[in-house]
């Protein structure tokens, strides 16, 4: 952890101005764009620290979303998708506008309503090179990509994969009403394995990028 520069101290909380909401470490933060066009920045809280004025400011961890990160926004990313990087900032405290949750990937698509404040987040992204952790993922479907939880899939009765309805020639309207379902491949017997099993999700190019600083 960062130490505490001399004439600052550490705090537990810190109350979100004109609001009753308290942000305590390890809490994930709406934080003001200096371009107010843009949606905010998501962060998670390291240190809420002090001064003798009781000037507050945090250390935090940030999000990034597709479209920031090296390679950008790809057909498996969800809408409320953010990666945690490795690129941590000092901030003044009055730019935090509000509080929101970032999931886990599991945990975020057991939600039955999805809220404005709720994000998740499956891989960790070093934001110099563009790479991920985990790098690779399993995929799905005939077009074996990952999952996106904002698209709806079925799964097949026999070989117990999922599949987009558009890739099995269905609409989604189609796919609902279903009660059972067999792929193509299993109701014709083809027990043919797909070459590839997994997805690799970091750019092929290995930029050496500086982290987008984010200027107040």
């Amino acid at each position: 952890m960062a130490k505490t520069k001399p004439g600052r101290k550490d705090i537990d909380t810190y109350t979100i101005k004109g609001t009753n909401k308290v942000v305590r470490v390890g809490d994930c933060v709406l934080m003001r764009p200096s371009d107010l066009d843009k949606p905010p920045y998501v962060a998670r809280v390291e240190k809420i620290e002090a001064d003798h004025r009781n000037s507050v400011k945090v250390r935090v961890r940030w999000y990034y979303r597709p479209e920031e990160s090296i390679g950008g926004r790809r057909q498996f990313h969800g809408a409320k998708e953010l990666f945690l990087s490795d690129h941590f900032d000092m901030q003044s405290a009055h730019t935090i506008e509000g509080k929101c949750i970032v999931h886990s990937f599991k945990n975020y698509t057991k939600l039955e309503n999805v809220g404005a404040e709720d994000y998740f987040c499956r891989f960790e992204y070093k934001a110099a090179t563009g790479g991920f952790t985990p790098d690779r993922v399993a995929v799905y479907c005939k077009c074996e990509m990952p999952y996106n939880p904002d698209d709806l899939m079925v799964q097949c009765e026999a070989c117990k994969d999922w599949f987009h309805p558009n890739c099995m020639g269905m609409t989604i309207e189609e796919a609902k009403k279903l009660e059972h379902f067999m792929c193509s491949e299993c109701s014709s017997e083809d027990d043919a394995k797909r070459s590839l099993n997994s997805f690799p999700v970091s750019p092929a190019s290995e930029a050496n990028v500086e982290p987008k600083r984010r200027k107040r």
